[in-house]
């Protein structure tokens, strides 16, 4: 979108999408041949119709996803899934979550500083899924890698621009293939307490997984499950150093933490916008959008809607009730989104209450290069240690 080609805009889209959702709610871009959508009503109304828009976008990870798939086959597999990714298994993460959390802090008590992003909100959520999914330590870093091609925006408009992109994601996958077919063929003589074991074992219907399947699973875990966190972790406490008045409110109440992360999805969402293809004619918005053509739905701007919220440009902690879509909505629901809440809250509270007076460090501020995702690529603080 040429109205966020700036970086400073990119920093902080939020007054642009307002000044669209009321003059061009839907709209037409001509550059990107693509509709976008901007008010609530109308971004939930695409996401709980997946008939009508359809996640098959050509510009997803070769092959189907849960990301790309539509009904039914889609329920079919996310409830294989959900066999083996269950609210229990999520939660039982928490001491280990814990643990991460106080070792990777612990590592920078003593500086007085650190780097959000690449201190504790980058490496959290890629040693959580690398110990689902049974990846050795060893290969964290080449695990990193892989999902941040994964996520990466195309550089420019151009045809070559985007042709690099699809090209190094086809890369990213054919590796990650590779890798995962070696796990799993080691899990198949040897099952181990991860949930690549699970995943083979998973059935429904005397059904299990094809390998295919389970790989991209594995693929698509790994980027949803990094990235979101990632930006909601550093999204929270760039909220928290912008506003230190928020800081200290959740800091002396604990029991708000819960909801500042609920807030953080609404105000500072990692992912901004949700790409869909019209499966038909349909209207939205009083626009006439034809079969075959893209539409987007900036969740950033719908999340701040005042026709759903009251106040929307102010953040409160305790928001209730928050019907944000900051992890989309539907039946593409962000299947991370227990485990990214969860890892958000631990964070949050062991950061609380470790580190006093967390201040941003006066540096230029570098978005992430993607038009999909609302974060940075580092957030330098200095603290003060607590007892």
């Amino acid at each position: 979108m040429k109205e966020l080609a700036r970086e400073e805009d990119q920093l902080l889209p939020f007054p642009i999408y307002r000044k669209l959702r009321e003059s061009t709610p839907v709209r037409f871009d001509e550059d990107r041949e693509s509709w976008d959508v901007f008010r609530y009503e109308d971004v939930h109304r695409i996401l709980k119709d997946p008939a009508t828009f359809s996640s098959r976008r050509g510009l997803e990870v070769r092959g189907e996803t849960l990301l790309t798939m539509d009904q039914p086959k889609h329920t079919h597999m996310r409830n294989l899934v959900n066999k083996a990714f269950t609210p229990k298994a999520i939660n039982d993460l928490a001491p280990r979550i814990t643990s991460i959390t106080h070792d990777l802090l612990d590592q920078v008590l003593s500086k007085g500083q650190m780097d959000i992003v690449h201190d504790l909100a980058t490496p959290l959520p890629v040693i959580v899924i690398a110990e689902l999914l049974g990846v050795p330590s060893k290969d964290r870093k080449l695990f990193k890698d892989w999902s941040d091609t994964l996520v990466k925006g195309v550089e420019g408009n151009s045809q070559e621009a985007f042709a690099k992109m699809v090209a190094e994601r086809d890369v990213a996958v054919r590796e990650l293939s590779e890798y995962f077919r070696a796990i799993l063929a080691e899990r198949r003589s040897k099952p181990e307490d991860d949930l690549v074991s699970a995943l083979l074992e998973a059935e429904i219907d005397g059904e299990k997984l094809e390998e295919d399947e389970i790989l991209q699973f594995c693929i698509l875990l790994l980027v949803a499950g990094n990235e979101t966190t990632t930006n909601l972790i550093t999204n929270a406490i760039r909220l928290m150093t912008e506003q230190p008045a928020i800081q200290e409110q959740v800091r002396t109440h604990p029991e708000l933490v819960k909801t500042t992360v609920e807030e953080t999805l609404r105000y500072y969402p990692p992912i901004v916008a949700i790409g869909r293809v019209a499966t038909e004619d349909v209207e939205i918005g009083g626009q006439q959008i034809q079969k075959g053509q893209q539409v987007v739905s900036w969740v950033g701007s719908a999340n701040r809607d005042p026709d759903k919220f009251e106040d929307p440009d102010t953040f409160l902690p305790d928001r209730k009730p928050n019907a944000h879509m900051g992890f989309g909505f539907g039946i593409h629901f962000c299947l991370g989104a227990p485990l990214a809440r969860l890892e958000g809250q631990i964070a949050l509270e062991i950061l609380l209450s470790k580190l006093g007076d967390m201040q941003f460090t006066k540096s230029k501020l570098s978005p992430i290069p993607s038009p999909f995702v609302f974060g940075v690529k580092s957030y330098p603080i200095t603290f003060t240690a607590r007892t």
